[in-house]
């Protein structure tokens, strides 16, 4: 590996545009997609609505790509998130991202998402095989993927992603081609006026939001790409461009073949559309689907996540050997391995079914904050004899975007905290259990400076 390889972090640069499309779809695109249309069409009350609802949460993430693309280009930084409010809010704000990301949020979508492949990959092979050694198996062989360096997990993961794509485009076509519209049977109007109709469709866009989720992970890598002030900015763009398209073309072949009704009722809405084209054949099909997409955003989250352990343990507010590079692979081994090893206590344990009611309103609380640090970055550059922006990307439409996009996760936030108020103020719980390790790391990392600084 060549010297000119080798970021300043110590990671080795070896993501072009075309991975950082890759890595910004994959992970966004778990098993949600094929899901979550029946959850949404049980709060709406017509196609439009249910339509409407995934069309209002790709513009959220499109105004978010715009943010993070700005950010990025900015902070080029290992962490994304991390960095971000490090850099324009300190390291408390900063840790508590990296806390939750660890304790509850990736690590507990990770945890779910791991027992929903091993589902379906038991009724792949016929059942009999233990879903804890399917868990076991495949959160350590994807540990072991991407400990060979981010050349050997970027490669994985970017298989994984293009066959993922190749597979919902088969799924929409299958369902608009081979399947007759859905004869939808006439329908009451509801009543309930304009505050139930908000709450309603509100509750509706938390799946749709929670589907989204995701887009920002691909920051996390930055120190890994080979020019992140350009790339990385496309690649978020491009990248939430066709999940959009995705998921609006898989809602609609939902509601083609289903009807809004018969979709609601569904809780296998993707076997049901794929039973419809090709017959019983349909539910192995659409298990080897989401079998598929849940592996390739389990690679995705294995290469990503970790890199922001490794930068809160290079800043000293973590253990300091996940900060650690491997000489041979360039690789932040310890930080995976954490990783892996978490994410399948939570999938034995069975907890992360709770952990999950948590993740929608603390993603979307750092979200906001993230996007308001581009308004402190912005003011920053306004002052008397600041340095100039770097070059790169520009939040098109800023500042009306970035207050858009802020806007929109404190009403998701709001949302969340309004249907699920109990959920909401336990994963608020345990964002506060950060403080007390934050001010030991904190304490100590003052420590390990003054004492270098005498030496």
């Amino acid at each position: 590996m060549g010297r000119d390889e080798i970021g300043a972090e110590g990671l080795a640069a070896a993501i072009g545009l075309p991975s950082a499309v890759m890595l910004v779809v994959g992970g966004i695109v778990g098993v949600g997609v094929f899901v979550n249309p029946a959850i949404v069409a049980r709060s709406v009350h017509s196609p439009a609505e249910l339509l409407a609802a995934w069309g209002a949460g790709g513009v959220i993430a499109l105004l978010g790509a715009f943010v993070y693309a700005e950010l990025a280009a900015r902070i080029p930084h290992t962490g994304g998130d991390y960095a971000y409010l490090r850099e324009t809010y300190g390291p408390l704000p900063a840790f508590l991202n990296g806390w939750t990301l660890l304790l509850v949020v990736q690590t507990g979508g990770m945890a779910a998402v791991t027992i929903a492949f091993a589902k379906y990959l038991d009724v792949l092979l016929g059942g009999g095989v233990p879903q804890s050694l399917i868990v076991v198996l495949s959160l350590a062989a994807l540990a072991g993927v991407n400990v060979l360096g981010v050349g050997a997990g970027n490669g994985v993961q970017g298989v994984l992603g293009a066959i993922k794509i190749a597979m919902i485009v088969a799924l929409v076509l299958a369902g608009v081609l081979l399947v007759a519209p859905a004869r939808e049977p006439p329908t009451s109007v509801v009543h309930g006026g304009p505050v139930a109709g908000l709450k309603a469709f509100g509750a509706a866009m938390i799946p749709v939001v929670f589907s989204y989720g995701g887009w920002q992970t691909a920051n996390f890598v930055a120190g890994e790409m080979k020019d992140p002030r350009r790339d990385l900015a496309r690649a978020l763009v491009v990248g939430v461009l066709i999940v959009i398209a995705c998921y609006l073309a898989v809602s609609w072949a939902c509601l083609r073949a289903l009807g809004l009704s018969g979709l609601a009722r569904t809780l296998t809405p993707t076997a049901d559309v794929l039973g419809l084209a090709i017959g019983p054949a349909g539910a192995r099909v659409a298990a080897a689907l989401v079998a598929l997409s849940a592996l390739g955003y389990l690679s995705q989250s294995m290469l990503t996540a970790p890199r922001v352990y490794f930068a809160m343990a290079r800043d000293g507010l973590f253990l300091r050997r996940v900060g650690q590079v491997s000489e041979q692979t360039r690789a932040p081994a310890l930080a995976i391995l954490l990783q892996a090893i978490w994410a399948g206590v939570l999938a034995l344990s069975g907890e992360y079914d709770r952990i999950l009611g948590y993740t929608v309103s603390m993603n979307f609380l750092f979200f906001g904050l993230s996007g308001s640090a581009l308004f402190v970055l912005r003011a920053r550059e306004r002052r008397p004899g600041a340095t100039p922006a770097p070059a790169g990307f520009r939040a098109p439409g800023h500042p009306w975007t970035t207050g858009a996009f802020v806007l929109a996760c404190a009403l998701v936030v709001g949302s969340t905290f309004w249907s699920y108020r109990r959920e909401s103020l336990m994963g608020y719980g345990l964002l506060l259990l950060g403080l007390p390790p934050y001010i030991y790391w904190r304490r100590k990392a003052r420590r390990e400076t003054e004492l270098n600084g005498k030496a």
